[in-house]
């Protein structure tokens, strides 16, 4: 033919960018599809992300909220401390005064030994030497009963006193008895 058309020529252009076409299209909705994976994927890992930043949140504020927690019970031991001190204190100086008064006014004294024993020591017990010592030493056995491991000068009821304290568990019951005892020595 002339004039330079020839149909299948004409045709395999047109068929060869039809085919060209189809795998334009093809490739586009190849690129959109996986546009879309990547776009979906990227949603679901900002959500993660966001679930994640969610619970440091939450980490951050129960963090934040122990370290009050903790904070107020520091405060609240200092104020213990402090109640148990004044407390103890309050109890030593009852003590001291108690020992003051047994001194001063009964003439016992109270020592504990080397041998980790206490030792009472009775004044103002013979009424020709007030300062005369009277000594009586106990200690507590395995069993946990009070033993007495000395007295001076002796005394003939102390195996009976000392049965008696370990029956009532009465200890100044069982002092004010043995200093009963030492003044009876006094008039013999």
């Amino acid at each position: 033919m002339e004039g330079g058309f020839e149909p299948s020529n004409e045709l395999d252009k047109w068929s060869k960018r039809l085919k060209e076409g189809d795998e334009i299209i093809n490739k586009v909705h190849e690129y959109t599809n996986e546009c879309c994976q990547k776009n979906k994927s990227f949603e679901e890992k900002q959500e993660k992300l966001s679930e994640v930043l969610a619970n440091i949140e939450d980490g951050e504020k129960q963090k934040k909220d122990l370290m009050e927690n903790i904070q107020e019970l520091k405060e609240e031991l200092i104020r213990k401390r402090k109640t148990k001190s004044k407390a103890t204190e309050e109890m030593e100086e009852r003590l001291r005064k108690a020992e003051k008064l047994f001194k001063e006014r009964l003439g016992l004294e109270i020592r504990k030994t080397c041998a980790n024993h206490l030792q009472f020591i009775f004044r103002c017990i013979d009424h020709k030497d007030f300062d005369k010592p009277y000594t009586l030493t106990l200690s507590i056995n395995e069993e946990g009963a009070y033993e007495v491991i000395s007295c001076s000068p002796p005394l003939d009821c102390i195996e009976e006193l000392q049965l008696k304290v370990r029956e009532t568990n009465n200890f100044s019951a069982f002092i004010a008895n043995v200093r009963k005892a030492f003044i009876a020595l006094t008039y013999k």
